[in-house]
């Protein structure tokens, strides 16, 4: 089997919230892509459940893309501690911080139900599974955590 980056990730020594580059993969014509760790809580100590997680993964689709281009993905680990973030081009984890930071902010201070795409049973696979309020909680939780641009040193940013 393959190495996969994540799994040789010592999760003891992290401290979340936090962004990490894992890497950056240059294509056959020359275009580059980068992947990131966007851990909102610490591992083997928090998860979000899986409702909120839902809703904040909806949420970031949109309000990332209205802060920063060239996103091609944010999804979540399946251990609720955060999502990878897909971007074409070569970006810093203090720039992606700094998105997550803005996107977090937006959810805790202005985002309302109406605000939330993909919420109904056409739109969404499991269209029952969401929370605003929960989003909401852990989104403020994370934020008065603060954003760290390394994830073993805390560079809140």
């Amino acid at each position: 089997m393959a190495d996969v980056e994540s799994f040789q990730l010592d999760h003891t020594k992290v401290l979340a919230p936090y962004v990490r580059l894992i890497g950056a993969e240059t294509g056959p014509k020359g275009d580059v892509i980068t992947n990131f760790d966007v851990r909102l809580v610490q591992p083997n100590e928090q998860e979000i459940p899986t409702a909120g997680l839902h809703t904040i993964e909806h949420l970031m689709a949109s309000l990332i893309r209205d802060r920063i281009d060239g996103m091609i993905d944010f999804s979540p680990f399946g251990c609720r501690t955060g999502f990878h973030m897909i971007m074409w081009g070569e970006h810093s984890s203090e720039e992606i911080a700094k998105v997550i930071k803005a996107s977090l902010e937006a959810i805790v201070n202005t985002i309302e139900w109406s605000d939330v795409p993909g919420t109904t049973i056409e739109s969404c696979g499991n269209y029952r599974d969401h929370s605003l309020w929960t989003a909401k909680e852990w989104s403020a939780l994370i934020l008065e955590r603060g954003i760290s641009s390394d994830p073993f040193i805390r560079k809140v940013i």
